[in-house]
Order: C-alpha cells, then sequence, then structure tokens
C-alpha cells in the first residue's frame, strides 16, 4: 500500500504509478511506482510539462515556479520508472511522468547529480534477487514548516525515498533523505547559491517517516537499516552507493 500523509491529499493515478497530491502545499506528498526490471524499456525521452486537468491550477506548481531562476523541475517519480511492458505502455507510462504534480523544485546542481539520489532505485534493484524483479518505490519531499516561501509556494529543502522489494519470501525497505539546504539561499528570495553541496542519507524508515508526516504501515518493520543492526543517532551520509546498507 501507498504511505499514507498524515495532512489531506488527492489520489491521481497515472500508468503504473500514483501520486498523492497536497493541495495547499501544491506538492505531492507521497509518490509510488512499480518498476519491473525484467521488462524495462529504454525509451527516447518524449513528454511536455504539463497540468493535470483532473485538480485546479492553483493546486499545483506550474510553470510560473521554474521560470527565469535555477530551479529544475525534478521528478519524483523518475522518467524511465514505470517504462516497461509493451512499447507503447511504457511510452504512455513515460510521458505520463511530465504532469506537474509529478515535480518538485531542486537546484539545478542538487537535481543533475545522479551518481546517488537517481541511481538509487538501480542499486536496489540490481541488489534485489526476487525472480520476478520488481521493486516499488516511494519518493516525495518533505513538506516542512521551515521551507522558504517563493512565488507562493514554499520549496522544500529535503526529499525521502523508500525502495520496498523481496527478500526471498519476506519484504525488505531502505529508506533515504535528500537534503538541498546548503544549494538554497533562503535569506534572498530563494536564490541559488553558486557554491554547496547536496546531501544523501540513509536513514532509519520510522525516522523518515515521523519528518514526512506519513504513515509507511509495514516498511518501517521491514528496514534493512535496522535489521542489520545499525542504529545510527540521526542518519549515514553516503558519499557512493557501495555506502548503502541493504
Amino acid at each position: 500500500p501507498l504511505p499514507a500523509p498524515l495532512t489531506p491529499t488527492t489520489r491521481l493515478d497515472y500508468p503504473r504509478f500514483s501520486v498523492l497530491l497536497d493541495e495547499e502545499r501544491r506538492f505531492a506528498a507521497v509518490t509510488g511506482v512499480v518498476i519491473d526490471g525484467s521488462t524495462l524499456r529504454e525509451q527516447p525521452r518524449t513528454g511536455d510539462w504539463r497540468l493535470d486537468p483532473r485538480v485546479a491550477a492553483d493546486a499545483q506548481a506550474g510553470p510560473e515556479v521554474y521560470s527565469r531562476n535555477d530551479l529544475d523541475r525534478g521528478h519524483l517519480v523518475r522518467r524511465r520508472d514505470p517504462g516497461w511492458g509493451s512499447a507503447g505502455e511504457a511510452q504512455d507510462a513515460t510521458e505520463a511522468t511530465f504532469f506537474y504534480t509529478n515535480a518538485a523544485p531542486q537546484a539545478a546542481g542538487f537535481n543533475q547529480s545522479k551518481e546517488l539520489w537517481l541511481g538509487l532505485e538501480d542499486h536496489v534493484l540490481s541488489y534485489a534477487e526476487a525472480t520476478d524483479q520488481r521493486l516499488a518505490v516511494f519518493t516525495a519531499p518533505v513538506l516542512g514548516e521551515e521551507d522558504p516561501p517563493y512565488r507562493g509556494i514554499r520549496v522544500p529543502l529535503r526529499f525521502w525515498k523508500i525502495a520496498a522489494w523481496r527478500d526471498g519470501d519476506a519484504l525488505a525497505a531502505a529508506g533515504f533523505v535528500l537534503d538541498q539546504s546548503d544549494l538554497v539561499d533562503t535569506r534572498q528570495a530563494l536564490m541559488v547559491r553558486p557554491l554547496g553541496a547536496f546531501r544523501t542519507f540513509q536513514v532509519p524508515i520510522a525516522a523518515l517517516a515521523a519528518e514526512a508526516g506519513v504513515d509507511v504501515g509495514p516498511l518501517a518493520a521491514a528496514d534493512t537499516f535496522v535489521r542489520r543492526g545499525i542504529r545510527p543517532v540521526a542518519a549515514r551520509e553516503l558519499g557512493r552507493v557501495d555506502d548503502i546498507v541493504l
């Protein structure tokens, strides 16, 4: 099941992924996608960013948030993740990731640094030994009260991700947080700093859920970080994929 936010949301279902939209914050509180590694297709990058007509335009952070600045429209569900199955199914699913309901503003250097954050699903998928080679990935911004205001929205400073897969007959999961606070200057009407760093952490899923304000159901008990006996006071900063505990 999708993690359940503690605040009201609107569920929007797309091909192979779903978004729980916080209409007050105008961003997703939760996204969830299923990835089938055995039938993934390399799709050409097609699709234009657009508003979802099923919800009001002022409930979505649209193009005005991203114009004339150094903020990227960061995919929450990655473009390639739902792109599996037949060619037509894969194309429909990847193009659906370009709805603004699946985007959140990310500092340019943050979003383009793919070594860790955008590659976490690939790393977990290659690790998983389930015969069906499927995993579920849940991603969203942490919609915090301290997020700085900008153009009618508040820009999230942190993002969370949980990947879940089968470890034999058991459920396994791992949780991560990415922090772009060092890249965003909250003192100057949200200007992106020329210097700074994104930081990626592996964290206990229970702690992640408390910070993000979501009920993660069975995922906390399936946390490989805790099962392996690693219980950090806060989090473990990752410098490379080999630092991830699965």
